[in-house]
């Protein structure tokens, strides 16, 4: 039997063979630690100042403004809360938005029981913060805004260039979760302005438990884990060489291939929403139909339920849901009841995201299967 057609790759990546191919080396013969002074440690420390370079390259800073993690979620922690704490004299406001990523909004929660106070900035109907939001919810204590670059649920990219010039404006520090958008689009952290930026590794075909986290220089955050002296200071433990290296070919990798992979990626997208809305009645878009990710597709079916959908392409599909059902309730994802969605679609809302290995053949077999589960499910017979 076939495998199902993998269109949830917001979630994860396969790893790219090339980023394999270049991690070998570091899992089966040069196994040194950087910290060493002798060759084998060389060879180890070498690499990973090659793989800083290249994510440099890919973000467009200099390779001391990176600093390798074990992940997206790291990353953020350790820039709210360093940020945070390094600044509290200064103030203890954070702004953000309703509509991020856990791995921000609990930092920000977290961040609550030690006296700083947070405002969730609104989004509007396709998942969009306006920037004038922002500066409304600023203060002459706020001194943080993060907001993410692109929603892993919907893919609405925000307008961060902008919301970076009002921060900057007043002198307060902006960071931005980017795990979902290198690779899709560009992310360059003079064009957005941004003074930290976060990206994991497996959203980017590199392995899981490596990432990534711009800190503009002349920024001292709270150091992220106290030991010896890694990371130039700020990230104690001997470094993942296997995952840096790999991050940095699938950044290199990425940045030759961006233009390609985003018209491709967006051509692929709308061949999927236009042949399961032109065979499928009431099939509404969710999210922004113009600034937005160009691999994402959240799709709500009116009176349906995305598990039991899921249920049935499970064989020839994989994607996710936006709602969990339990014992007749609904638990509706944060991200569409932030976008006001009503009921009757969220119930119904499927997210599917291509990605660089997606071809047109999946495309089409991934249609089929949705048109059908559909129309079964509407007529009683699934």
């Amino acid at each position: 039997m076939a495998q199902p057609v993998y269109l949830d790759y917001n979630a994860t990546t396969p790893i790219d063979p090339r980023v394999i191919a270049e991690m070998r080396l570091f899992l089966e013969t040069e196994f040194g630690n950087p910290s060493s002074s002798h060759l084998y440690g060389a060879v180890a420390g070498q690499a990973v100042e090659k793989a800083r370079r290249r994510v440099s390259e890919f973000l467009g800073c200099l390779p001391e403004e990176v600093f390798f993690t074990s992940g997206g979620t790291e990353s953020n922690n350790q820039a709210i809360k360093g940020m945070a704490r390094a600044l509290k004299d200064r103030g203890r406001h954070i702004v953000t938005t309703v509509f991020e990523h856990p791995a921000v909004l609990e930092v920000c929660r977290y961040l609550e029981g030690e006296g700083f106070e947070t405002t969730r900035v609104a989004v509007d109907e396709r998942g969009m913060v306006d920037p004038e939001k922002i500066r409304q919810a600023l203060r002459p204590d706020t001194i943080l805004v993060t907001v993410m670059h692109a929603n892993n649920e919907v893919g609405t990219v925000q307008p961060i260039a902008d919301i970076a010039r009002l921060a900057g404006s007043r002198g307060i520090v902006l960071h931005t979760d980017a795990a979902q958008s290198p690779g899709k689009i560009p992310v360059d952290v003079v064009s957005l302005g941004v003074d930290l930026l976060s990206i994991a590794g497996h959203k980017l075909y590199a392995p899981k438990g490596i990432g990534a986290l711009y800190i503009r220089k002349g920024l001292a955050p709270e150091k992220f884990c106290h030991g010896a002296g890694q990371e130039m200071g700020r990230r104690a433990g001997t470094e993942n060489v296997a995952g840096i290296v790999g991050l940095g070919k699938a950044c290199e990798i990425a940045s030759a291939s961006l233009a390609e992979d985003s018209l491709r990626m967006r051509a692929l997208r709308d061949r999927l929403h236009e042949g399961i809305a032109g065979r499928t009645n009431g099939v509404r878009l969710n999210g922004h139909p113009e600034y937005r990710l160009p691999n994402t597709l959240n799709l709500s079916f009116q009176g349906l339920d995305a598990n039991r959908l899921l249920e049935e392409i499970g064989r020839e599909v994989a994607a996710s849901a936006g709602a969990a059902c339990h014992a007749g309730s609904v638990a509706v994802s944060h991200v569409l009841e932030a976008m006001r969605t009503p009921v009757e679609w969220v119930r119904g809302a499927l997210r599917f995201s291509l990605g660089r290995m997606t071809t047109p053949g999946d495309i089409d077999r991934a249609v089929e299967a949705v048109v059908a589960a559909a129309a079964g499910l509407r007529k009683g017979t699934k």
